[in-house]
């Protein structure tokens, strides 16, 4: 049998364009590092408050190891401070903790933890939560212009009240990224919580009811944490 005419073939039919991906969101991810010695409901709060005001996928808790600032200080058990902090977020899916800067054996420095999770998640958008009152020391933190890069400061401050002055902010950051942290500032209600006055409680027998979610006060005293020798 001859082969058949090219002019009579029939013609293929045109494949169809392959679908472009959906463009699809990055997730925004809220960093919150800190001693957690022990978390109360302060922390909490500034948490759900950068959540909610920032429209942030997850929270993630970051007790730290040995933080450099407090090289000195006696802090709980590592294992019993991640314990009550995962007593304390448990049954809120936006939140969970890291253990990057407990498990390991050097000082704990915020650029290394934000270096660490930008590799697991390189296509999310990081966010350093941090309390209006430690701004200004920022530009002494370790690779601060790093840490800007990465993983931008959302500033909880007191509720009705604006930022002020940013310029001390210029050795570490662009014009571009000082307006953005001040744009991005999360208010939150004035709350005087505190870990330090939760351990001076427990050491001379006062309550710490509401302070801190039931599970972490039943933690405590079942550990006996922050009681004198």
């Amino acid at each position: 049998m001859s082969p058949r005419h090219p002019s009579s073939a029939k013609p293929k039919p045109a494949k169809s364009p392959t679908p472009r991906p959906r463009d699809v969101k990055p997730r925004r991810i809220g960093i919150y590092g800190g001693t957690f010695d022990p978390i109360h409901y302060g922390h909490l709060l500034l948490a759900e408050s950068a959540r909610q005001q920032m429209d942030l996928d997850e929270v993630i808790f970051v007790p730290a190891g040995i933080p450099p600032h407090k090289r000195d200080w006696v802090l709980a058990p590592d294992k019993d401070r991640v314990h009550m902090l995962e007593l304390a977020i448990r049954g809120n899916p936006h939140f969970r903790v890291e253990r990057f800067e407990i498990d390991s054996p050097k000082v704990s420095y915020t650029v290394h933890t934000v270096e660490y999770l930008k590799e697991q998640n390189p296509d999310a958008q990081f966010f350093l939560l941090l309390g209006e009152d430690m701004l200004r020391n920022f530009p002494n933190w370790f690779q601060p212009e790093r840490i800007c890069e990465l993983a931008p400061p959302l500033v909880i401050g007191r509720a009705g009240r604006e930022i002020q002055d940013l310029d001390f902010l210029w050795t570490v950051a662009s014009p571009e990224r000082i307006e953005e942290i001040r744009r991005s500032r999360v208010h939150m209600i004035q709350v005087a919580f505190s870990s330090s006055e939760i351990r001076q409680c427990i050491a001379e027998g006062r309550s710490i009811r509401y302070q801190t979610p039931r599970d972490v006060i039943d933690y405590i005293y079942r550990k006996k944490l922050y009681h004198p020798e």
